[in-house]
């Protein structure tokens, strides 16, 4: 028997570089943060509305990635069943044989033939 959703999830967030993620988001932040003062400085609560609507985006992005896509996901699969998502593809029609006589027939412009003469 396979160990436990949770036991294996410890595991591989475990094994993640946890420095090199912290470094990374570290210096992304205060970049981003020099930026928004250098732009738009401090002044009329600028900086306190950027970081609400931040967070409020934050939390709708988490929740909807974490919780609502994963719930959709096991949903179709065991409500459902996994030919519930699978998309069918209708059965090749059989072609006709070369030496039909529909296959010799020319094709021309049918607007070719309305044409009055004018020589």
């Amino acid at each position: 028997m396979p160990p436990p959703l949770l036991n294996r999830l410890q595991k591989h967030v475990a094994d993640w570089p946890w420095r090199r993620v912290g470094v990374l988001a570290g210096v992304s932040l205060v970049l981003a943060l020099t930026l928004v003062v250098y732009l738009f400085g401090i002044s009329d609560h600028f900086f306190s509305r950027l970081f609400s609507a931040f967070i409020v985006l934050f939390w709708l992005l988490a929740v909807t990635f974490l919780a609502v896509v994963p719930f959709v996901t096991w949903a179709t699969e065991h409500w459902f069943g996994r030919g519930w998502a699978e998309v069918s593809t209708p059965a090749p029609r059989p072609r006709r044989a070369g030496g039909s006589p529909a296959a010799t027939r020319s094709f021309s412009s049918p607007a070719t033939s309305r044409r009055p003469e004018t020589r």
